[in-house]
């Protein structure tokens, strides 16, 4: 393998303002300036970096000033720009899966931050129901680690994250228990919704490797979540919710608390 280290010669001080001199020409290279060095290409004195930058990028007449703001400013900056979105490991993987990817994303980013604003409601002293308040934080960090792995997998699908603005919580004050698990409810049926909507997306442009990715990691735990949720609001009414308050107390103490022991 070739050696292509640079090597500074015994010049001391490296006088980068002489036409024919290597810090010259490099320096053309980052200014832009390609035009002005491209005739040495061919005459065996550049350094091979030079010269694998010389062969990749075309040459232009104008250096690229960090003080232009337009976005195509240069045919090397349009050039460097569709080679930082382009994805070499990018394989049946449509437009439109990527985007609903990042849809995904962005709800359950929104998800964790609902959670989490319940998680610290119940924990304060005119609450008290330290177990719904545990229950609402891991749930919260649970919809954060979903959205992290949708994110992995959009790298891996050669795709590109693109984060928006996460939406605050509809409401900063939950209630009793069984509002709040109500609304609990809603949030991941809506959810599950949202990742059916993808797996058409990606089922509708054939890829199998998406729709196994949600079917294995998402919708069957969506459905055990909202089962699950669904039973805590049965049995809480069973028990006189809201109106009985011992019945919440009981619950988070004696239910909620054996589910996060």
């Amino acid at each position: 393998m070739a050696d292509y280290t640079v090597k500074i010669e015994a010049r001391s001080p490296v006088d980068s303002s002489l036409p024919d001199s290597e810090g010259y020409l490099l320096q053309q290279c980052l200014n832009g300036n390609l035009s002005s060095v491209s005739q040495h290409l061919d005459s065996g004195l550049l350094h091979p970096i030079i010269s694998s930058i010389l062969r990749i990028l075309p040459a232009t007449k104008h250096p690229i000033s960090s003080s232009e703001k337009t976005p195509s400013r240069t045919p090397l900056a349009r050039q460097l720009a569709k080679q930082t979105m382009s994805s070499q490991v990018r394989q049946n993987f449509h437009s439109d899966c990527e985007a609903a990817i990042n849809r995904q994303i962005n709800l359950e980013l929104y998800a964790s931050y609902v959670y989490l604003s319940m998680g610290y409601f119940f924990d304060r002293d005119d609450q008290a129901l330290h177990n719904f308040a545990k229950f609402f934080r891991g749930q919260s960090h649970e919809e954060r680690e979903h959205a992290e792995k949708l994110m992995k997998l959009q790298n891996q699908r050669g795709g590109r994250i693109f984060l928006q603005d996460i939406r605050k919580p509809e409401r900063d004050e939950w209630g009793s228990g069984i509002e709040a698990l109500e609304c609990a409810l809603q949030l991941e049926k809506s959810v599950n919704q949202s990742l059916l909507e993808l797996h058409k997306v990606c089922a509708d442009h054939n890829d199998p490797h998406m729709c196994d990715f949600i079917e294995t990691h998402y919708l069957d735990e969506q459905v055990k979540s909202i089962k699950e949720l669904g039973d805590w609001v049965t049995n809480l009414r069973r028990m006189g919710a809201p109106s009985n308050g011992m019945a919440e107390y009981l619950f988070d103490k004696h239910t909620m608390g054996k589910e996060s022991s």
